[in-house]
């Protein structure tokens, strides 16, 4: 029988909890389902009021990787949800607004990804990012460097720039746009960053997705800016064999970067860097709301 967990007075059913899902260490579905219990205080804030498209992997990242951006069948009544307007027709999707709602997501096995608008206001975007992608041989080392040169560029115009591994290869650069503006303003002011970044770093740094231009410098992709596009939400695991994590980290830390296991974090790493840092990402929350 599936055990049934009482969730601030929500039943959420937390099942396989001995299933082993990142391969690599061993790291089970009990395990997993802690990790977003004990850390939800700092995440459930980058997941308010934004709809969610779920990356499931429920059989580990070897199994089957699928995205679920509809709500899922069995979905709980007490679960909210909203209607998201698409170019294909509109569409009903999955807000996690409290700690029940995030265990039962948890529990379907999911990498979190959101867009960068909220739902009171689809399509006006009130965060930018930029996505730095290392194609091999480079790495999170310099993805660092594009990464403070386009620290010092937003600056220039104001604006403030916070940082986090993407939990996979890479960083994502976030910021918050002084007021807000249409997905599609901002996606065209990313991507002019993109190509003053290549124009002043070209031995580093490419703004095309064209694959034959990617090895050895990093994609510096601005296209999760669009109003479609969702980006790993911060402090969600990714389906990797390893239990890793997109975590906020300092600017300390990414100028002090020279070997990618330095901004290699794990599930186990986040909660004392909580209680270290605090979420070094909560400035982008204060101006969510007008």
């Amino acid at each position: 029988m599936t055990p049934i967990t009482e969730v601030e007075g929500r039943r959420v059913a937390l099942s396989n909890l001995e299933k082993v899902i990142h391969p690599a260490t061993g790291f089970t579905k009990g395990e997993l389902l802690h990790y977003y219990a004990i850390t939800a205080e700092a995440m459930l804030p980058h997941l308010l009021d934004r709809p969610v498209s779920f990356l499931r992997y429920p059989d580990g990242p070897d199994g089957q990787v699928f995205f679920t951006k509809n709500v899922p069948p069995g979905t709980p009544d007490w679960v909210t949800t909203s209607v998201v307007p698409r170019s294909e027709g509109p569409a009903r999707m999955v807000l996690i607004q409290d700690l029940p709602s995030l265990m039962w997501a948890a529990n379907l096995v999911t990498e979190f990804h959101t867009p960068q608008w909220l739902i009171d206001s689809p399509g006006e975007a009130d965060r930018l990012v930029l996505d730095l992608d290392p194609g091999h041989p480079a790495t999170i080392v310099e993805c660092c460097e594009v990464a403070l040169w386009l620290r010092e560029r937003l600056a220039a115009d104001g604006i403030e720039a916070y940082t986090k591994t993407s939990g996979s290869k890479g960083l994502h650069l976030l910021a918050a746009p002084a007021t807000r503006t249409t997905s599609s303003e901002i996606s065209a002011y990313a991507k002019e960053l993109a190509v003053e970044a290549e124009r002043a770093l070209p031995h580093l740094v490419v703004h095309r997705m064209t694959r034959s231009l990617r090895p050895g410098k990093v994609f510096v992709d601005y296209s999760q800016n669009a109003a479609r596009k969702t980006t790993a939400t911060p402090y969600t695991l990714r389906a990797r064999p390893e239990p890793t994590v997109s975590t906020p980290v300092t600017w300390e830390e990414v100028a002090g970067c020279t070997d990618p296991a330095q901004l290699t974090f794990r599930a186990g790493d986040i909660p004392p860097r909580l209680r270290s840092y605090g979420d070094l990402l909560s400035p982008l929350l204060l101006p969510q709301r007008p």
